[in-house]
C-alpha cells in the first residue's frame, strides 16, 4: 500500500469521537443566535416594532428612520452575543451563499473608536457585482449590484459576525439572486390562493406556501476525502471500483447511529436549534455512510434560508469530527445518490392546511380545489419544474434506484383516484340534478378518511401527494431549494388565477358557485389525466408510456434548460411579475455555463488521476510482473515455464492493453474538450461536452476499475471504496 494512502486509512481508523457534551434543552436554546420578533419586541420602540411586523405581512419596504431604530437594536442585541461584524448574507445564483464582513467599528478621532450601525447599512448595501454569475445581465466592469435586507428573514449571528439575510440585484434591478423570485413568487401565489380561498371561507385573508426540506449527505473520513483527488475537486468520484459489500443487505437504512457521527449530529442540532432552525429527524440512510437531517416545515422563504444555513454549518461542524459533508447527487457509483425532498404545502392565517382535508363536503371541495389546481400546474408546466431541478449532479441520480425519474407525473393514490373517477362521471355541464349533487357530496365527504388509509407512498414518483403535502423528491441534494420553489409557486399561482377567471365567467352565466367550481375541476381532471401515474417510474414500459401520453422525457441538463426560454415559461414568470424575459434568460445561461464548467472539471481531474496516478502505477505492477515472468523462465524448462507463467503473461498482455485504451481514451477526450472550448455559443458548447466528451468518463472509467480489481492492492495509490464507505 502506497505511503500517502497507508497514512490517510490509518489517520481515519485512529481518529476517535470528538464528544460533544454540552448539557441542554432544545427549547431554552431555540433561536437564540436570532433576532426574533420577540426580541424585536425587546429591542425596539412599540411603533418600530409594529412596522416591522406590517412590513413582513403586506411584503412592503421598512421607512428609513424605522430602519435606523431596527439597525440600531440589531447592534445593541448582537453586541451582547459577542458580535463585532456584520454582513449582508445573500444567495448568488452560484448556488453558495455570499457574507462580506464588516465591522461596528468606526473612529471618531483623536484616537478613540465606536460602535456603530446605521439604517443605511441595514437596508442596502453594494456588494461587487461583477464577479458572481449574471447571465449576460451585467458586464464585468460594470460592477455594481445591490444587496437589500429582507425583513421577512430574521437576522442572526454565526461566530462573531450579525448575519443579515437579503436579496441581490443588479445596478439596473434585475434579480442576480434566488430570494428575490422566491419572495415574488410568494406574493403571486399569496394572492391568487386567497381570491380562491374566499369562496370557501372568508376568513381568510392570508396563504403562505410552507416547505419542509429532507437533506440527505454523506460524511466521509477528511483525511480520505483529501487523498481522492476527484472527490476533492469534483464532489464525486470519478473512478473506483464497487465495494464486494455496499447497501444490498438492506443493513444501513434507519439503523444504529455510528458513535463519532452521532456525536456531529448532536452538535449539529445544537447549533441549528440556536439559530432557530427547526431540525427534527436524523437518520441513517440507505447508502453506507450516507444520513438525512429533516426539519418541522416553514414559510417557503425562511425554509429555503435555513436550508442554505444548514448545508453551510454542516460543513464547518464536520470538520470539527474529521468529517467532510458530501452534497453531491452522485458521489458513488452503486449506491444510492442524495436528493433534497421537497415537502410543499400551503397554510393560511386561519391556521388551516390548504392540502388536508376537512370535515364537512365544503371544506373538502376547498382541498379538491387547490389539490387539482396543482396537479393541472404540474401537467401544465413540467418542463419548467424539470429545468429548474437540472444540474450535472442531478443527471447522474435522475432515474437511479433510490430517485424518481426525469419525467415529470404526479402520485395521488388509488382511493383519490377514484374521487377523481367520480368527478369526471358525475359533473355534467352546467346544472346538476340534486341527487347528483347528495351522491357526489357523500362520496366527497369521505375524503379523510380515505387519506388516512391511503398511506403508502410512490418513491418512484418525482411528485407524491403524501397526506397533507406534495413531496417534490426530484430536487438535487446540493441545490439551492429556491429554483424548484419560485417554479412550483409560480405555475401554481397562474393555474388559480386562471381557475377563478373561469369559476367567476360560468357564475355570471347563472350556474350555482359550487357547480360552476366542479363543471371546472372535472375539465381540469380529464385535461391533466396523462401526468397522474401510479406505478413504477423506474421500468423502461413507463418510459414507452410517458412518449405516448405525450410527456417530456428529459434525460441531461442542456435539454432540460431548453424549457426556462420556451414562451409558455418566460410567460408564466413575466405575466406572474416573479421574473422578467431577461432574468429568465439569464438564469438559462448561467445553469448551461454551470453546467459545462462542472463537467471541463470533471475531464480535468479524470484525465489527471488516469495519467498521473493509474497508468503509472498499472506500467510499475507490469514491471513486477515481468520481473517474476523472467525469474520463472531462467529456471523452469519450456514445458514447466508455458503452463506455469501462463497467468502472470495474461495478466501483463491484459494490463498493457488497459492502459492503452485509457491513454487513447483519455487522449481523445482531451480533444473533443478542446474542440467544445473552442465554440462560445453557450448552448452548442454545453451540448458538446454532454454528448461528446461526458461518454468518455465512463469508458476511461471500466478499464481503471478493471485494473483497480487486478492491482496488487499494496501499490494502489487511491483510497478504494470500501475504505471511503465504511470507516466511521
Amino acid at each position: 500500500m502506497t505511503t500517502f494512502r497507508k497514512n490517510a486509512l490509518n489517520r481515519a481508523y485512529d481518529r476517535k469521537p470528538v464528544i460533544f457534551d454540552k448539557v441542554f434543552n432544545p427549547s431554552n436554546i431555540f433561536g437564540e443566535s436570532v433576532f426574533t420578533t420577540e426580541k424585536m419586541r425587546e429591542y425596539l420602540s412599540e411603533e418600530a416594532y409594529h412596522s416591522v411586523v406590517s412590513a413582513v405581512d403586506e411584503g412592503q419596504g421598512v421607512e428609513r428612520k424605522i430602519a435606523d431604530q431596527v439597525a440600531s437594536a440589531m447592534k445593541a442585541w448582537a453586541m451582547t452575543k459577542g458580535a463585532t461584524h456584520y454582513t449582508h448574507w445573500f444567495q448568488p445564483l452560484n448556488g453558495a451563499t455570499a457574507e462580506k464582513h464588516d465591522a461596528f467599528l468606526m473612529p471618531v478621532g483623536e484616537g478613540r473608536s465606536i460602535e456603530k450601525f446605521e439604517g443605511t447599512s441595514l437596508v442596502q448595501q453594494e456588494p461587487d457585482a461583477s464577479s458572481f454569475p449574471s447571465g449576460g445581465i451585467r458586464n464585468t466592469f460594470e460592477a455594481r449590484g445591490y444587496s437589500a435586507w429582507d425583513p421577512s428573514s430574521p437576522a442572526f449571528i454565526i461566530d462573531d459576525t450579525l448575519c443579515i439575510p437579503t436579496i441581490f440585484i443588479s445596478y439596473t434591478g434585475e434579480a442576480l439572486d434566488y430570494k428575490t423570485p422566491l419572495l415574488k413568487s410568494t406574493l403571486c401565489l399569496d394572492k391568487a390562493a386567497v381570491d380562491v380561498a374566499q369562496y370557501f371561507d372568508k376568513n381568510i385573508s392570508k396563504v403562505y406556501a410552507t416547505l419542509g426540506w429532507e437533506q440527505e449527505y454523506f460524511l466521509v473520513d477528511e483525511s480520505l476525502f483529501i487523498a481522492r483527488p476527484d472527490l476533492m475537486l469534483a464532489g464525486r468520484t470519478l473512478i473506483g471500483h464497487e465495494s464486494a459489500k455496499g447497501q444490498q443487505l438492506e443493513d444501513n437504512y434507519f439503523g444504529v447511529i455510528p458513535q463519532r457521527v452521532l456525536e456531529f449530529m448532536k452538535e449539529l442540532e445544537y447549533e441549528a436549534w440556536r439559530l432557530g432552525i427547526p431540525v427534527k429527524t436524523r437518520h441513517n440512510e440507505v447508502a453506507p455512510n450516507q444520513f438525512e437531517l429533516a426539519p418541522v416545515y416553514e414559510e417557503v422563504n425562511i425554509s429555503n434560508d435555513h436550508n442554505q444555513l444548514i448545508m453551510i454549518i454542516m460543513d464547518k461542524i464536520a470538520r470539527k469530527h474529521g468529517f467532510k459533508a458530501v452534497f453531491h447527487e452522485k458521489p458513488f457509483m452503486g449506491i444510492n445518490g442524495s436528493g433534497k425532498h421537497n415537502n410543499w404545502s400551503m397554510a393560511t392565517n386561519t391556521g388551516k392546511n390548504l392540502l388536508s382535508p376537512g370535515k364537512t363536503p365544503k371544506t373538502n371541495l376547498m382541498f379538491l380545489t387547490f389539490f387539482i389546481n396543482i396537479i393541472r400546474a404540474v401537467y401544465e408546466h413540467a418542463d419548467l419544474l424539470r429545468a429548474a431541478i437540472a444540474t450535472a449532479g442531478n443527471d447522474h441520480r435522475l432515474g437511479a434506484n433510490e430517485a424518481p425519474p426525469a419525467i415529470m407525473s404526479v402520485f395521488i393514490g388509488s382511493q383519490l383516484t377514484h374521487i377523481f373517477n367520480d368527478i369526471e362521471k358525475k359533473v355534467k355541464k352546467g346544472k346538476m340534478s340534486p341527487d347528483e349533487k347528495t351522491d357526489l357530496k357523500i362520496n366527497i365527504g369521505k375524503i379523510p378518511q380515505i387519506i388516512l388509509d391511503n398511506t403508502d407512498r410512490n418513491r418512484t414518483s418525482p411528485f407524491a401527494f403524501t397526506g397533507n403535502k406534495f413531496e417534490f423528491r426530484a430536487v438535487g441534494s446540493s441545490d439551492n431549494c429556491g429554483a424548484a420553489m419560485i417554479a412550483l409557486n409560480t405555475i401554481v399561482a397562474d393555474s388559480l388565477k386562471n381557475f377563478k377567471k373561469e369559476v367567476d365567467l360560468l357564475i355570471e352565466n347563472g350556474l350555482d358557485k359550487d357547480e360552476a367550481i366542479l363543471n371546472i375541476l372535472r375539465n381540469y381532471i380529464i385535461e391533466s389525466r396523462p401526468v397522474l401515474f401510479e406505478g413504477n417510474g423506474y421500468g423502461q414500459e413507463w418510459v414507452e408510456e410517458a412518449k405516448r401520453r405525450g410527456l417530456s422525457v428529459i434525460n441531461n441538463t442542456p435539454d432540460a434548460l431548453k424549457a426556462y426560454i420556451s414562451e409558455k415559461s418566460i410567460n408564466v414568470l413575466k405575466d406572474n411579475n416573479v421574473l422578467s424575459e431577461i432574468e429568465v434568460i439569464a438564469r438559462y445561461h448561467i445553469k448551461l455555463e454551470k453546467y459545462y464548467k462542472k463537467i471541463q472539471i470533471e475531464a480535468r481531474v479524470l484525465g489527471d488521476i488516469a495519467l498521473n496516478h493509474i497508468i503509472p502505477t498499472a506500467i510499475q505492477y507490469q514491471n513486477l510482473l515481468i520481473s517474476n515472468v523472467s525469474g520463472m523462465k531462467s529456471i523452469l524448462n519450456t514445458k514447466e515455464f508455458d503452463t506455469c507463467a501462463s497467468v502472470q503473461i495474461d495478466m501483463i498482455r491484459e494490463i498493457s492493453e488497459r492502459i492503452r485504451i485509457i491513454k487513447t481514451k483519455v487522449l481523445q477526450m482531451i480533444e473533443e474538450r478542446k474542440n467544445a472550448n473552442a465554440t462560445e455559443d453557450i448552448l452548442i458548447k454545453s451540448q458538446l461536452y454532454c454528448r461528446n466528451v461526458l461518454p468518455f468518463f465512463e469508458e476511461i472509467r471500466s478499464q481503471v476499475d478493471k485494473l483497480e480489481f487486478l492491482i496488487d492492492d499494496e501499490r494502489w495509490t487511491l483510497v478504494k471504496y470500501r475504505e471511503l464507505l465504511f470507516t466511521k
